[in-house]
């Protein structure tokens, strides 16, 4: 042991910090730690700040600073039982890199002060993005990112003054913060100057996803953005699209995503990565060998291009701070490899998951030979009023291994993404996770679980035993009016309450083989087949392609999946 205690300094009192601060204090119990935290609030639980605490869910905001065992997140506490200096409410200015000490100042009293380090962790974490637009200045325009903004938008929440709403920004910050105001009975419109919004869905995932909050009375303008913001007295009053068009609001709320707070370490030479954030190494090292950055402020490499990626999600910041605090002590002796890029968020009653990359994603990395497949069916059975699920599954053509998976729905969609991240993570094939031995009792899945339905239906169109047709692809069929034959598998009364509407011809499995004269007789024509949930249809093609069809395919997930308006 050296004569003097390891001086460490994190900087960034968020999950990524905290976590560095606390395994460097398990790994060396006598190193001087002390942490820098802007904020007034360590550890604050990001994700809670919409639904719980503008939403109303959470009566105390303490709640959203608390450890699991319900103690409160505060200086003292670190102080007392982790054994380390948090200093909140103070700012890091200036980093010394050659001197070895990092600038700070006491916001309350304006001093200033240097600490020394052996070793740095930069934890600075991502700020929201802002638009530079006119009347961005009003009162009533907001943005989403720390405890006060969150207060002030509850307590505009709970005053019952704001009658109207519009939301910047369709990803899943602009989506939470639509259920907030939906929760406060406020009338919410989300504007998103993409053509859809949730860009890590594909776009027939991401439109269904749209129908739903639309269901939830949030009207969705896409391919807009914001040209003004109007108003009276100071006040916001409305805002002004880029197409022309003015919407009346009280409150607009900015969430059109984050970027890496980098100053700090740009300023002090570190170096930057072609996204934006800073480079590091897999001990979490950035280009100073003792200097370390964690959490969002990084960025992370894909294990499945090794390129460079974003990943600003809380746990993966707690799994780099985990990493980076045991090699504050032991250099080298934890590694980060990297992230499959997962995560999962629920809207009211409707699970939105992903894991990889999607297949536009997939084709703008270079995956050139790709399959997909989309699925529709049950989380559980009837009986234990099993819930919807729709998910598409990507896979390498060559080596068959999983790429990417979205899962959306009412239904359990977190174990099915689990399930798949951790195939992707292992780099597992299609067929390997079609003989996947997951636990199975009716009160949690069916005996074949819907992630490996989605498996198996890869694996038959990998083989070449079955012809699938996504849903764009049908939808451009009828918009060319291509010559195909639409053959709806359902009963009579399933196709009375909805349908297509295309001129479609119903016969219902059961009946097909005595119907088999009023399919074309052209056994080369392109035969599309589809169900509820297709199904049927799967079962239809097998009996039409052993009767001589030859050009037979399977709609993708079925009516269930239809993204785009249906006959009743």
């Amino acid at each position: 042991m050296s004569s003097r205690p390891t001086r460490i300094v994190v900087i960034g009192g968020s999950a990524a910090g905290l976590k560095a601060a606390a395994k460097a204090r398990r790994t060396d119990e006598f190193a001087s730690i002390t942490l820098i935290q802007r904020e007034p609030e360590l550890s604050m639980a990001s994700c809670g700040l919409l639904h719980d605490a503008v939403g109303g869910n959470v009566g105390d905001h303490d709640l959203l600073v608390c450890a699991p065992a319900e103690a409160v997140r505060d200086p003292m506490l670190f102080g007392e039982a982790k054994g380390f200096e948090a200093k909140v409410e103070t700012e890091a200015l200036h980093i010394d890199r050659q001197a070895k000490t990092v600038s700070v100042q006491d916001l309350a009293s304006g001093a200033q002060d240097q600490l020394p380090y052996d070793r740095l962790v930069i934890a600075t974490g991502a700020a929201p993005m802002h638009l530079d637009v006119p009347g961005i200045e009003l009162e009533g325009v907001h943005t989403l990112h720390s405890v006060g903004d969150a207060e002030a938008l509850q307590k505009v929440c709970k005053q019952k003054r704001t009658r109207k709403a519009v939301v910047v920004g369709g990803g899943l910050i602009g989506l939470e913060v639509c259920k907030a105001l939906r929760l406060a009975r406020i009338d919410t419109r989300l504007v998103e100057k993409n053509e859809r919004i949730l860009q890590f869905l594909d776009a027939e995932l991401a439109r269904l996803v749209e129908m739903h909050l639309d269901s939830r009375d949030v009207e969705v303008l896409l391919g807009n953005g914001i040209a003004r913001f109007i108003g009276k007295h100071g006040r916001l009053t409305g805002v002004e699209l880029t197409d022309g068009n003015e919407l009346a609001c009280q409150l607009a709320v900015l969430a059109v995503g984050v970027q890496p707070n980098v100053s700090l370490a740009k300023a002090a030479g570190l170096e930057i990565g072609t996204l934006g954030g800073i480079r590091v190494n897999d001990f979490m090292q950035t280009s100073d060998p003792d200097i370390f950055a964690v959490g969002d402020c990084v960025e992370c490499k894909s294990l499945i291009t090794g390129r460079p990626i974003r990943a600003p999600y809380g746990d993966t910041a707690k799994l780099q701070g985990r990493v980076a605090g045991q090699n504050l002590i032991k250099p080298e002796s934890a590694r980060f490899p990297g992230v499959t890029h997962t995560g999962i968020y629920r809207f009211f009653d409707y699970t939105i998951g992903f894991t990889g990359l999607s297949e536009q994603r997939a084709r703008a990395e270079g995956f050139t030979n790709i399959e997909t497949v989309t699925v529709s069916g049950l989380d559980m059975p009837v009986f234990q009023q099993g819930e919807l699920l729709i998910s598409k599954m990507l896979a390498d053509r060559d080596s068959g291994r999983i790429l990417g998976y979205q899962c959306i729905g009412p239904g359990d969609a977190s174990k099915r993404v689990v399930t798949v991240a951790m195939a992707i993570r292992g780099k597992l094939s299609v067929e390997d996770l079609a003989h996947a031995d997951l636990p199975y009792a009716p009160p949690y899945s069916l005996a074949l679980d819907h992630g490996i339905v989605a498996a198996h239906a890869l694996e038959n169109k990998l083989e070449g035993r079955m012809q699938g047709i996504s849903i764009n692809e049908v939808k451009q069929r009828i918009d060319s009016r291509a010559d195909s034959f639409f053959l709806d598998m359902r009963s009579p009364l399933e196709f009375d309450e909805m349908r297509l509407g295309i001129g479609e011809t119903l016969i219902p499995l059961a009946a097909l083989r005595d119907c088999l004269d009023e399919l074309p007789e052209d056994k080369d024509r392109e035969i599309i087949l589809y169900c509820k949930t297709s199904l049927r249809g799967y079962e239809g093609a097998a009996i039409l392609q052993q009767h001589g069809w030859k050009n037979v395919k399977i709609m993708e997930g079925g009516l269930v999946a239809w993204p785009y308006a249906r006959a009743k």
